[in-house]
Formats: C-alpha cells, structure tokens, sequence
C-alpha cells in the first residue's frame, strides 16, 4: 500500500523535522498551562472549530465532559483559523501554550521542532488507551504529537449531466476511464472534462488534485520518510496530468487557478470532473440547484484492486508540553475521540469520524455525505504533507517544476528530479 504517511489501516507519520519557524505576533489568552484551585483543574483549549460549528455546540460539548468530570473545568479560546494558528506559534515560542490545542497537520513538524507538543504515544500508554480505535495518528520520530479528531475528504465530483450528453455511459473508475471521459466533455461547447488549481500562490493544487492520483492507488511520494518523487507511481501520476493537460481536457487558465475557482467553474457548468472537499457540497447546490451532482472514488491506476487513499484535512488534537495538567487533558482528548462524542462532533462539522468506530448521522444531511462516507470507509485518509517541515514550499516548489514540464520548458523526469532534489535540502 505504499511506504510514507500510512503506517497501518489510516495511520498518518510525518517525517523529518522543520526548519524553524517564524512566529506571529499576536498573543495567546491565558497561560501555558490550565489552573489548580483545591484539587480541581482548569484547561484551556484553543481551536478555531466553535466559531465554524453550529453556536454553542462545542462549548456544549465541553459542559457534557465537565458534568463527566467535576475536577475539571474547560475554558474555551476562540479564534479563526488565521489567528489561532499566529496565537498557536506565538505561545509555542513563549512557552504559554493551551493545555489542549487544536492543530493543523501543517503545523506539527514545526511545533514539534520548538518541543511545544507533548508526546501522545507515552499519554496513551500512560492512560491505557486503545489507539486501535484511532481512524490515524501524526507522528514524528516514531512517536504520535497529534490526533485528528474529524477529517473533511476529498472525493471525486462529477456533473453527471455532462457525462450524459458527452455520451459517457458511467462514472470513471480508472485512470483510462477518466480519460475517455474527460476527451469526451471537452468536445462540448465551452467545457473541459478536468479542474486542477495550479497557483503558485496557494500551491495546495498539489496535494489535492495531483498526489490525489499517486495516493488512489496506493502509492507514496515518500520513502522512509523521505522525498521519492522519481519513483513510478509519482512519475505515472504527473504524465497522466500532463497527458491530460497536453490533451486539452484541463480548464483553461490552470496554471493560475486557485481551489475557491473550482465551486465556480463546476456550478457554472463548465467542468465536468473535479476533486474537491465535500464541504463544498452545499455551495455547489445552492448556486445550481438543477445540477445532477454525484461523487465517487478518485479512479485508480487501471487493474488496481487494493484501497485507495482519497485527500483529506483534519481538526487535529495535541497537548502543550508546558502543560501542567497533561493526564487531564488527555482526558479531554480521548473524551472527544471516544465513540459517541466523536460521532457527534462529526455530525456537527459535516465531517467523518477520527474514531474508527463512529458514524456521522445523516438522518438530516444531504444523501452525497452517506456516499462519501462509503467511501472514506473502503479506502484510506491520505495526505503525506502532514507533518512534512514547510509543507507548503515543498508543493509551490512542486508545483513551479510541474508548470515547466506542462509548458514544455523540460520533460516530466526532470520537474521530478529537481523537485526531488529541492525537497531534500528541506528534511
């Protein structure tokens, strides 16, 4: 199933350490550790999910472990993305970092270079925790620094309107498939068979829409660890694009496109096949309610049979190294990673569930989330930049080499190799 992020069934590792990182300026509310008062404990937990949930409901969560456990009392820090992360990196540098912290797998290498995250492994021991239950981990140096607690995958959208009159009898399962699909779409007026965002200046096209392809088919970009961008899966991956890309099938203007034009060019028509995040689903359908929506597997090499790994991202879980109080607040970790709570949560953020034995209800959503999580059952999360130190060079690096290749500047082996060779100046 391929070396790299993937150590058993969803288990995510990083690897090697970052180089340092360069910290904000804002500063985070509280202390690096939560309070004692008497024999009871304050935690601070910093994330930016309660202004994304529904009002409320994770500070609601928080009163349901309180009740569970009168010791300990959980105070909320709360922030958009954008600014926990600076107030995450500030406190880190500062040593005043939350007891618990919500993460991005971006962050951890970094934050695990200035020892500002405790080591989960030795908490999970020390708590008799299963971590069997754990759908994946992030780890560096073969211990876990971080826990995702929902993932939000990256499946293949496809406009099944366009399959119809292009004459394209059923959803691609395979590389080939897909490509007779997208040929076909793109001889209709005004629409291309593929979307791929290739800025440089959010080069996360990389990771979703061309290492989506090496990962559906069990493959890695990595090796021990390391860069191994030169093997064949990563090489079948990039001609495939290029191939599609030479073939006229990709939206023109890729090279400067950004993820947010996808919803755009799909709603509107003018795409056919897209890999996207599910919490796009929404979008999509109030722009063209009429629109024939499914999703499915991203295709896979042809005569593939093994699970297929789909993109996703997560709402990750670590605890401060600083922190007073670490058995506390894995409890709060493993509270929200047990069983009921971790469905619930799921349910709440439109996400699937870091627990592997939980299940989103989705008595109240729309039917594609079901589908999706059909999917994200058969198969794998897969994202080996978590964890990875700068994690968004090594895609914009990628990605200058890759618009060389597409424009005809070099040949698709050298874009690799000197990608490869650029990337391992970075581990």
């Amino acid at each position: 199933m391929g070396n790299g992020a993937r150590i058993q069934w969803w288990k995510v590792a990083g690897a090697a350490l970052a180089s340092a990182v360069l910290v904000g300026t804002a500063g985070c509310g509280g202390g690096s550790a939560g309070s004692s008062d008497g024999g009871k404990v304050t935690l601070e937990f910093s994330q930016w999910w309660a202004p994304e949930l529904p009002d409320g409901a994770l500070q609601g969560l928080m009163d349901d472990f309180e009740k569970a456990n009168p010791n300990i009392t959980v105070k909320l820090i709360s922030g958009p993305y954008a600014s926990t992360q600076d107030q995450t990196f500030t406190a880190a540098a500062s040593g005043t970092m939350a007891d618990v912290v919500g993460l991005d797998g971006a962050w951890v290498s970094d934050l695990h270079k200035q020892n500002a995250l405790a080591d989960l492994s030795s908490q999970m021991k020390d708590a008799g925790y299963d971590e069997s239950q754990l759908a994946s981990q992030v780890q560096l140096d073969g211990s876990t620094y971080m826990i995702p607690v929902v993932n939000f995958v990256y499946p293949l959208f496809v406009n099944n309107d366009l399959l119809k009159k292009a004459g394209v009898a059923k959803v691609p399962s395979t590389r080939t498939e897909f490509k007779a699909a997208a040929d076909k779409i793109s001889k209709l007026d005004n629409t291309k068979g593929w979307f791929i965002p290739l800025s440089t200046e959010n080069p996360n096209g990389i990771q979703n829409d061309l290492m989506s392809w090496v990962w559906a088919s069990g493959g890695s970009m990595l090796k021990d660890g390391k860069p191994d961008l030169t093997n064949p899966a990563v090489t079948s991956a990039t001609n495939f694009v290029k191939d599609l890309y030479d073939s006229g099938d990709v939206t023109k203007g890729a090279l400067t496109l950004q993820e947010t034009d996808k919803v755009t060019e799909f709603s509107n028509g003018r795409v056919g096949m897209m890999i996207d995040s599910l919490s796009h689903i929404d979008s999509i359908k109030k722009a063209a309610p009429k629109l024939d929506l499914s999703i499915a597997p991203i295709p896979a090499e042809d005569g593939y049979s093994g699970k297929r790994g789909i993109p996703y991202a997560s709402w990750g879980l670590g605890v401060s190294d600083t922190s007073s109080h670490k058995a506390e607040a894995f409890k709060l970790v493993s509270y929200l990673m047990s069983q009921e709570v971790n469905s619930k949560l799921s349910t709440l953020a439109n996400a699937f569930p870091g627990n592997n034995t939980s299940t989103p209800d989705f008595s109240s959503s729309d039917p594609l989330y079901k589908t999706a999580f059909g999917i994200y059952k058969d198969g794998y999360p897969a994202n080996e930049f978590v964890g990875l130190p700068t994690a968004t060079n090594l895609m914009r690096t990628f990605d200058e080499q890759l618009q060389k290749a597409l424009n005809g500047d070099q040949t698709v082996d050298q874009a690799l190799q000197t990608s490869q060779t650029e990337w391992a100046a970075k581990f």
